[in-house]
């Protein structure tokens, strides 16, 4: 397994999260690395990997879709219990990612077989329908969610805007919503507001940490 760490300001005591990839980029692109390194400013130790699909590109520079989700799912769950099993073990530990990523990370938090081998999921951008198609809701494993989840989404994003999203969400336990103001898929705002791509990246991250922490206060 290669993993793509990033440490920086964070606390060797604080929580790790499993940072998962979305379907068209890999897991060092900039808004990972943003990402990451935002979260690290919050005390969390980030852990990005790449599915099949996404390494194979990186050895032969041919772009290809992603894997069916079983296959995707296998490789999450193996780089997880990797995790579990490594020096990061005595950390509290959380999974999440990027769009498709965090759709990786929802189902596995919603997979009872896997409860209690991590805190909680975190998603940044989910994928709730494709753009456009509203008949495609991807949300049906929500009610089995075992661990707390979180799901930070631009108010202009195309795969679940606030109007689409609340109410079809809202009765499910255990799920926090945070909405970031003007942003899009990839948290980038509106060209008037006075905030950058950064300063929301800046505020996901943020949200991310006080989850965390609370949920650990939880325990």
């Amino acid at each position: 397994m290669e993993v793509y760490t990033t440490k920086g300001g964070s606390s060797d005591r604080g929580p790790v999260l499993i940072l998962a990839h979305g379907a068209g980029a890999p897991a060092d692109s900039p808004f990972m690395v943003r990402l990451a390194e935002s979260l690290a400013l919050q005390g969390v130790t980030t852990l990005r990997f790449e599915f099949p699909y996404m390494a194979r590109r990186r050895e032969d520079g041919k772009k290809r879709p992603p894997d069916r989700q079983p296959r995707l799912l296998e490789r999450y769950e193996r780089v997880t219990a990797e995790v579990m099993a490594g020096p990061l073990s005595e950390r509290p530990l959380f999974i999440g990612g990027k769009s498709m990523g965090g759709r990786m990370a929802s189902l596995l938090a919603a997979d009872a077989r896997l409860k209690g081998r991590f805190k909680g999921a975190l998603c940044f951008g989910y994928p709730f329908h494709p753009p456009g198609k509203m008949d495609r809701w991807r949300i049906d494993h929500f009610p089995q969610f075992w661990c707390p989840t979180l799901i930070v989404q631009g108010t202009r994003d195309p795969f679940g805007k606030p109007v689409e999203v609340t109410e079809r969400v809202a009765s499910f336990a255990g799920l926090e919503l945070v909405w970031l103001e003007g942003g899009n898929h990839d948290f980038q705002p509106l060209a008037r507001q006075p905030q950058s791509q950064e300063d929301l990246i800046q505020q996901a991250a943020g949200a991310a940490a006080c989850f965390m922490t609370k949920v650990l206060k939880s325990y």
